[in-house]
């Protein structure tokens, strides 16, 4: 039930870009339960779909509180493309859900009791970088591996000059 802490010092082991999308809500009236909640329940039946499906391209995910009335969920992706395509595929869940909200928007019931986000960010490669001390796995590395950090690097200055070995290749 518990992670155990790994030892030592260590980083993400991502190659390539790191594709990180946060995801979330806020609960603008309390009492309004029945707006809110189908919203948050649509967000675990989403994740229990990726999860089944490893090959949408959900690499990990953190569930997360920013206060009693917003939560979010980060979420590390193997490219923008499958995020892309399965934001917009008909058959997964996701689609169905953003339909009944544009459509309440559209009809003018959607009543401001629950507020809805998300951002985005495609980070190239040499463009992150990650330490983690003695901590269990986590984040990037939860998605990605991990590895100890004298292979990338003990600085961060290090760790962001770390090449994966196609784009070594490529620049070379």
């Amino acid at each position: 039930m518990f992670a155990k802490p790994v030892p030592g010092r260590t980083t993400a082991a991502a190659e390539g870009d790191a594709v990180v999308l946060l995801i979330g809500m806020r609960i603008n009236h309390f009492w309004a339960v029945h707006q809110w909640l189908p919203v948050m329940l649509s967000m675990f039946r989403m994740l229990g779909e990726l999860a089944r499906d490893h090959d949408r391209g959900l690499l990990g995910r953190v569930l997360l509180t920013a206060s009693p009335r917003t939560y979010y969920v980060v979420q590390y992706w193997e490219s923008k493309e499958k995020l892309y395509a399965y934001a917009t595929s008909p058959d997964m869940f996701h689609h169905r859900a953003w339909a009944v909200i544009n459509r309440k928007e559209r009809q003018g019931k959607a009543r401001g009791h629950v507020g809805l986000w998300h951002e985005t960010y495609i980070a190239p490669e040499g463009s992150y970088e990650s330490i983690y001390f003695d901590m269990p796995t986590f984040g990037l590395a939860k998605a990605h591996g991990q590895v100890p950090v004298e292979r990338r690097g003990r600085y961060a200055k290090d760790r962001f000059a770390h090449r994966s070995a196609g784009a070594a290749r490529e620049a070379g």
